[in-house]
């Protein structure tokens, strides 16, 4: 295959991935219209129309899908050999991109990378922090960081931070108020904050368990919030109780600004992994960045 005919491919990819001549020629540094003949030159090439075109959307056709699904592989396998290629330097280089929660981000990404990237001033990492999980290789991720019940079983998990357990938690002024509850079941009788999760679009049941029993509770309050941040917020103003991982509370417990109850109720589960395909190639820099988050005895 001639070097012109790849980067042809790669142009139509890129058109097909953004929806749009527009965008994609501005990530390539080329100019729309030649992006256009481009495009138009492989299709004549091949014989087949790959791309439907409106005045305001581009979107592939059944060829272009197919030729996408070959395409797409085949080009993240020669990008991260090249990568790995460039990372064999003196220090380790390159550009590293993690999908994390923000509590993962907050206790166990950023004190790491704290620590590291003073070290080695050529790797670059963007941390992209998003409650909802992502599909790490369609949306080229190098990594993800989530709960370890929440990895996929085709995934390779990094263990990176200790046991969690959920917190039921509320502001001492709202127990001036309400009496604390002894079991889940009391619940009901609370202004309880639920959170909105963002894969599923549901809400989530609060989980208990206890000698060997397990327990959903779907809880009623004012506010349905999406964020944990935001939740961590209302609790505190005293506007009911919250279910959090038990990190995102540590800080107010420890001060005073909140009380946990239920305690017994709340086990502990699999911490934060770090998780990335099987296949992946490590360059240098992913491989030096995953030691320095593994968790001791991982």
């Amino acid at each position: 295959m001639k070097r012109e005919e790849l980067a042809d491919l790669a142009a139509f990819l890129a058109v097909a991935e953004a929806r749009s001549f527009t965008r994609a020629a501005a990530r390539l540094g080329s100019s729309q219209s030649a992006l256009s003949h481009t495009v138009r030159k492989l299709e004549e090439r091949l014989g087949v129309r790959l791309l439907a075109r409106t005045t305001r959307t581009v979107a592939p056709t059944e060829a272009g899908e197919r030729l996408m699904e070959t395409l797409r592989p085949a080009i993240d396998d020669i990008a991260q050999r090249l990568e790995a290629i460039t990372a064999l330097r003196d220090k380790p280089a390159g550009t590293i991109r993690i999908t994390t929660s923000r509590g993962a981000a907050e206790h166990i990404l950023w004190p790491a990378l704290a620590r590291l990237l003073p070290d080695y001033p050529d790797i670059h990492v963007e941390l992209t922090i998003d409650q909802a999980l992502r599909d790490i290789v369609a949306e080229r991720y190098d990594a993800g960081v989530r709960l370890g019940e929440q990895v996929a079983k085709d995934m390779i998990a990094v263990r990176i931070g200790p046991d969690l357990s959920m917190a039921v938690v509320g502001a001492p002024g709202y127990f001036e108020r309400h009496p604390r509850p002894k079991t889940p079941h009391d619940l009901a009788r609370h202004d309880c904050i639920n959170l909105r999760l963002a894969t599923s679009g549901g809400l989530y049941p609060w989980e208990f368990e206890k000698a060997g029993r397990a327990l959903n509770v779907r809880v009623e309050g004012r506010l349905t919030l999406n964020d944990p941040l935001l939740i961590l917020e209302a609790v505190e103003a005293g506007f009911g109780l919250a279910c959090l991982p038990e990190d995102q509370a540590r800080g107010p417990l420890a001060q005073g600004r909140l009380v946990r109850v239920l305690q017994d109720w709340c086990p502990p589960f699999a911490g934060y992994h770090l998780y990335y395909p099987s296949r992946r190639q490590q360059t240098p820099a992913f491989a030096l960045l995953v030691e320095a988050l593994r968790w001791p005895g991982a």
